[in-house]
């Protein structure tokens, strides 16, 4: 059902979100509670939402710390929101950050809220070493029960060997296949005949476009300064390159296969921030004055097997999206679709525009189309902006909703790959 149609729709009234810079770089001491302190923060201050309005609150992440990991109700606390906010955080692996805004659009329109603020954040800075099993299991009579000489002989008779007993280093790998999602990238690229030149004219252009949004001011509302624990400050995203060129990157090294095509240039980098969306029901939004930017028509979330093609479900989940808004694709006017790698983005391109993938995946007897590449990801994507796992997908309806309202334009499309074979869409409609 198209938003315009909704009895109680959920508008978007705003946007923030910190700046994204690489892990291990500025941010390295502000972990993904402080990261959506941040960005929510932010939002209110911008906004002039008084604290104890903000009814609910959803979140999304995926390196979730452990010691907090429902970081939504963490967030609430720390800001000093109203103690009933309630709060929840989701993941649902790269597109969590979306997942959280449409659950809060699902929860106005439901008449469950009238303000609700939702977004996502990661700090991939902050990732904790995990132990062995081994080590747990061999520990865990020590901690909860009464040690003895011989517990502790036993305890440490299973310690062995040491090679078997150190902190696993991280590893962003598929539990049913075992591939790291570069590896199925890197199968997707051959597949789908991307090559290597094709990969790095995408990421340059993706970086030019980001340069030049940042140049011009167009991320000068969304992006919000955040604080380090040392009294730093940190303004501007630290990972968009205005000067890179096709030259510069056709000189690094693959990655993922001695013979393969991604490289670092061409992969979104590992990067820590937040993003905070404001969304409420239209009528509150109008009554307190505010200007609502957008509402979302339809949103659609699909699974593909990991073991194929792993990245291919916004090749899926885009159309559904669209069949749901009762729109084409040539209806569209600004696209916009996650970067986890341009080989990724340029696969399901062709998906989308291939006759062939129309028929036998999506029951179809004609392509759903060929993207206009001056309609697609016109302020650049996260292989220059970077990925902050479960900020990307309130990034980009942020980003678009603003586009929407500046413009004048009607409608952005969203798309975003995420692990396990997942795929998410969006349509977001301008509100006159």
């Amino acid at each position: 059902m198209a938003a315009a149609k909704k009895k109680n729709r959920a508008v978007i009234v705003a946007g923030t979100r910190t700046p994204f810079v690489k892990a291990f770089g500025a941010l390295t001491k502000v972990d993904t509670i402080g990261l959506g302190v941040a960005a929510v923060g932010g939002l209110l201050k911008q906004t002039g939402i008084a604290h104890k309005d903000v009814g609910a609150m959803v979140w999304g992440g995926v390196i979730l710390p452990s010691g907090a990991p429902n970081v939504a109700r963490e967030i609430a606390l720390d800001l000093r929101l109203s103690p009933a906010c309630e709060g929840m955080t989701v993941t649902r692996a790269c597109a969590s950050g979306l997942q959280a805004v449409t659950l809060a659009a699902a929860a106005i329109e439901r008449g469950e809220a009238d303000i609700v603020i939702a977004g996502g954040s990661d700090s991939t800075s902050n990732a904790e070493l995990k132990l062995p099993q081994k080590v747990m299991h061999a520990l865990a009579p020590l901690a909860l029960g009464k040690p003895t000489p011989a517990a502790y002989l036993g305890a440490l008779a299973q310690l062995r060997p040491l090679s078997e007993i150190v902190p696993q280093r991280p590893r962003i790998a598929e539990r049913t296949t075992g591939e790291v999602m570069g590896e199925a990238a890197e199968r997707m690229a051959r597949r789908n005949g991307i090559s290597r030149a094709e990969q790095d004219a995408f990421t340059v252009r993706s970086h030019q476009r980001a340069a030049a949004a940042i140049a011009s001011g167009r991320f000068a509302s969304e992006v919000v300064p955040i604080e380090t624990p040392d009294g730093k400050w940190v303004h501007t995203d630290g990972l968009v390159r205005a000067d890179t060129s096709v030259q510069m990157l056709a000189k690094l090294r693959p990655v993922f296969a001695k013979d393969g095509s991604l490289t670092a240039g061409n992969s979104s980098a590992l990067t820590d921030g937040g993003a905070a969306v404001l969304l409420m029901s239209e009528g509150r939004a109008r009554a307190l004055g505010l200007k609502p930017l957008a509402a979302f028509s339809s949103w659609a979330y699909v699974g593909v097997d990991p073991a194929d093609q792993l990245l291919a479900g916004p090749a899926l989940a885009m159309p559904l999206a669209l069949e749901r808004a009762g729109l084409a694709l040539a209806d569209v006017d600004l696209i916009d679709m996650h970067e986890a790698f341009a080989a990724q983005v340029l696969s399901v391109l062709k998906m989308l525009a291939s006759p062939a993938f129309a028929e036998q995946r999506l029951g179809r007897s004609a392509a759903v189309g060929e993207v206009d590449p001056s309609r697609l990801n016109v302020h650049g994507g996260s292989l220059a902006l970077g990925h902050p796992f479960g900020a990307t997908g309130a990034r980009m309806v942020t980003t678009m909703a603003n586009e929407l309202h500046k413009t004048g334009k009607r409608t952005a499309l969203l798309g975003i790959c995420a692990a396990g074979g997942l795929g998410a869409a969006a349509v977001l409609e301008r509100i006159d």
